[in-house]
């Protein structure tokens, strides 16, 4: 079955498996040989062969877990696996291993899915883009010489590429819905509190877990099982009225839909490709009989959100080196680290408790107001991207003027961080293609904590434009 093999939902080859039909050895090396065969593209900091075939000889036909005997990748940032290296995008965590499991990797493993390695990042995931100095730019499946995206870069290439059908990833300001845009898959951000982030992290104002997956039927189910607390979480999301994946088999009814195509930040400039991108899903939506209409953007683009999400970025990057260093008794320095991660790392020091603070709250201010002003929609559309995918230049963490490369970074993808700050879900949906060959996009933005209308949605727009059976021309081909 070979490249075909993996172009099927992580869904359709548990029951192949659990059937008998496929033996979860057979996936494994199927898998490897595809991370094998698409290496030149560098989406993967470690591949475990051994424990992805010792894992998958552990499975049998009949086996009643969920994903048994699936691939799955992890993204290499804040989720430990116990005995892989976890090295962050960066020099400073060295060869750091840790000898325990994040909760999702947990529960991934608990599900049966098998994991065959480690997906690329950028230093500490901080840029929208995944190139790492320590190990060299993810590539594109679509266009090697093009970004994936960031900083789910190599997860989203990973299954872009058709190596895994589905892949962990995790999102603090765009880093599922980005990478899906630039590789053509659907990515879900969860909203604040569905997924837990234990042992290490609390409760997160930016940032949670989630996937990179073809197919809704995939995303809505491993919602499901990355859902809920766990033991000593602070807070968490309502649980849905019932299963997700239940959910988005439902009728939504005829929805009211916002579509906003103003840039949200002064000075960037929007490509006419991404701009179709939410005008094509919000027309699709209209035919579908939801009630769309065009509004002024509900984000405010002055500077003052810029700064305080600015802020709260560095303040998490600074908290992300200090962790490197506890590890690793290295100091962070300009020969462990990039200039962009050193800059925010002086930065982050630098700003004292209480504007710390303050940040936050100004930020939970304006995401009320956002709130408020979207609460009138069931969703809102945009574009998922501001500018087709990069080349890996463009957007350079060890340029000489971090700044200017932060703001570069902004100019790109400046619809998905303030959705971060707001806490709602969103997902990016790859509603056509370019006549440059790539990928094109929408963000759909739903109400706090109804992840199920997205999903709904999605849904509706996978059977009005299918998108599941579209690939990279290597694999079109085979």
């Amino acid at each position: 079955m070979g490249d075909d093999l993996l172009r099927r939902s992580a869904s359709e080859l548990a029951g192949m498996v659990r059937t008998g039909e496929l033996s979860a050895r057979e996936l494994a090396e199927a898998s490897l040989a595809r991370i094998e065969a698409t290496a030149d593209l560098n989406h993967w900091t470690l591949v475990d062969a051994d424990g992805a075939l010792a894992a998958a000889d552990a499975v049998a036909p009949g086996d009643a877990r969920p994903f048994a005997g699936v691939p799955i990748a992890i993204k290499d940032l804040f989720a430990p696996v116990a005995g892989l290296r976890m090295a962050q995008g960066s020099e400073l965590l060295g060869e750091f291993t840790p000898d325990y499991d994040y909760a999702q990797v947990r529960r991934l493993k608990e599900a049966g899915f098998v994991i065959v390695g480690k997906t690329q990042t950028p230093e500490f995931g901080i840029t929208p883009v995944t190139n790492p100095r320590r190990f060299g730019p993810a590539r594109n499946p679509w266009d090697p010489e093009r970004t994936t995206g960031g900083s789910s870069g190599g997860s989203a290439g990973a299954v872009a590429a058709g190596a895994v059908p589905i892949a962990h990833a995790s999102d603090g300001g765009g880093s599922i819905r980005i990478p899906a845009a630039c590789c053509g898959l659907l990515g879900l951000k969860p909203a604040r509190g569905r997924v837990s982030r234990a042992p290490d992290l609390g409760d997160h104002f930016l940032s949670t877990d989630g996937v990179l997956a073809r197919t809704v039927e995939d995303v809505a189910a491993l919602l499901d099982l990355m859902s809920g607390p766990e033991l000593g979480d602070a807070t968490w999301a309502p649980p849905p009225e019932a299963p997700f994946a239940e959910l988005a088999r439902r009728d939504p009814g005829r929805l009211r839909v916002g579509l906003v195509t103003e840039l949200p930040l002064a000075g960037a400039e929007l490509d006419p490709e991404c701009e179709r991108g939410a005008r094509e899903a919000a027309a699709l939506l209209e035919g579908l009989g939801h009630d769309v209409e065009e509004i002024p953007s509900p984000i405010p683009s002055d500077e003052t959100l810029v700064g305080v999400f600015t802020a709260l970025w560095a303040g998490n990057v600074a908290a992300s080196m200090l962790h490197g260093q506890m590890v690793t008794g290295r100091e962070p320095s300009a020969e462990n680290v990039e200039p962009l991660s050193l800059w925010l790392w002086e930065m982050g020091q630098s700003i004292p408790s209480p504007t710390y603070i303050g940040a936050l709250a100004t930020g939970q201010a304006i995401a009320r107001g956002m709130i408020a002003t979207m609460s009138a929609y069931d969703v809102v559309v945009t574009p998922a991207l501001a500018q087709r995918p990069v080349r890996h230049a463009e957007i350079d963490p060890c340029a000489d003027d971090p700044a200017a490369t932060f703001r570069r970074a902004a100019e790109f993808t400046p619809y998905t961080p303030p959705i971060n700050l707001t806490g709602q879900p969103a997902v990016s949906v790859p509603v056509a293609q370019g006549d440059d060959g790539l990928p094109t996009a929408a963000q759909l933005i739903g109400r706090p904590a109804r992840e199920d209308v997205l999903l709904q949605l999605s849904r509706q727009l996978e059977q009005a434009a299918p998108w599941a059976d579209r690939f990279p021309a290597d694999q079109a081909a085979a």
